[in-house]
């Protein structure tokens, strides 16, 4: 594991606050991300958005190309940056962000990242968590991944990156809903669900999508997400995660394929001491880190005034967040996994053994 051992917060400090946020947006071949974000770009709000795209993927974003900074950063009509990954994510992002201190480019107030098709979005994530300069500067907003309501079943039935994609999201989207029979939309939106039930679930019409459903997913301020950390895990009903529902199964929509990824949320009545919440992720992380695709967490620490929270992607972690106080009277830990060929049984197991689960 790395990352979860480098130091929390310092309270009175708002870590997400002056970060500028990146949404990264992904979806297998044809899915329709450029489709989304050329719209999406065309909304008054998103005229000082950033976008990021892989050097692979479309550029057209239907917009007039009015001013060019440099050969891998364009200047859009509405005013929005956009370049292209020619070398390295983390260089790109540092340079904008030096550029953008500079004066040389527009004053962006967010990022959107656009992966190729057949990217894994994890890498990407992995660089915010582990890049100590990036985590400065920018903060995970979410991750948005389309689905293709006429192609899209398939692609999950064939193609493992698909179904990453759809298991890593924040948001899923599901586009050419008008092209589809609706039949098929419904039995799409089963079975993502199926495999990620922690995700929002919207159509898109020709691209069209409210934009506020992408650009606020994460709260923007530790004390958002102390107001209301179930949103920012997407845990809405206790009750039904703790008796196994809401992703401890996998419907009869789902494929064989799909059953290898699970979605559960485990409570703990019993505190962590900070030594045993870091020897159990880091036991988790070292013996299943590529196959833990997706870990968030609310954390009862002994010591501590309010929650920590914990946000994980396969064996990198970012430095836990001291939220500073309690908003209900609800104090149990509560972590949502989402993993791949990982029994919710072996990861109960583990906590068991470090004596917080019983």
């Amino acid at each position: 594991m790395q990352a979860a051992q480098t130091g929390t917060s310092t309270l009175g400090v708002d870590p997400f606050s002056s970060r500028l946020p990146i949404t990264v947006i992904t979806g297998f071949l044809g899915s329709g991300k450029t489709t989304l974000l050329g719209r999406l770009l065309k909304h008054p709000a998103m005229n000082r958005a950033a976008v990021i795209i892989n050097e692979f993927g479309e550029v057209g974003l239907d917009h007039e190309l009015v001013e060019a900074s440099s050969e891998q950063m364009l200047l859009l009509a509405n005013g929005c940056l956009c370049c292209t990954v020619r070398t390295d994510l983390q260089d790109t992002l540092r340079e904008l962000f030096i550029k953008r201190r500079a004066g040389e480019v527009i004053d962006f107030d967010r990022v959107f990242i656009e992966t190729t098709g057949l990217a894994d979005p994890a890498p990407v994530l992995h660089s915010l968590a582990s890049d100590g300069l990036l985590g400065a500067q920018y903060r995970l907003n979410g991750v948005v991944t389309l689905v293709d309501a006429v192609n899209g079943m398939s692609s999950l039935d064939t193609m493992a990156e698909a179904a990453k994609q759809a298991a890593l999201a924040d948001r899923l989207v599901i586009t050419k809903t008008d092209i589809a029979p609706a039949d098929a939309v419904l039995r799409l939106q089963q079975r993502l669900s199926a495999m990620n039930p922690y995700a929002v679930i919207s159509t898109a019409i020709d691209g069209m999508l409210d934009p506020e459903l992408l650009v606020n997913i994460a709260p923007a301020s530790v004390r958002a997400l102390c107001a209301d950390p179930n949103r920012w895990l997407s845990v809405s009903d206790p009750a039904a995660v703790e008796n196994g529902e809401g992703g401890a199964h996998v419907s009869a929509h789902a494929s064989a394929h799909d059953a290898a990824i699970r979605s559960f949320c485990l409570w703990f009545d019993k505190p962590f001491t900070w030594d045993r919440l870091t020897a159990s992720l880091q036991v988790l992380t070292t013996l299943r880190g590529p196959d833990l695709l997706r870990v968030k967490g609310i954390i009862n620490v002994e010591g501590e005034a309010g929650p920590v929270a914990i946000h994980g992607v396969q064996h990198i972690f970012h430095p836990p967040v001291k939220l500073g106080q309690w908003n209900s009277e609800e104090r149990r830990s509560r972590i949502v996994f989402i993993v791949r060929n990982i029994p919710r049984e072996a990861v109960e197991a583990l906590f068991c053994a470090v004596g917080v689960l019983s």
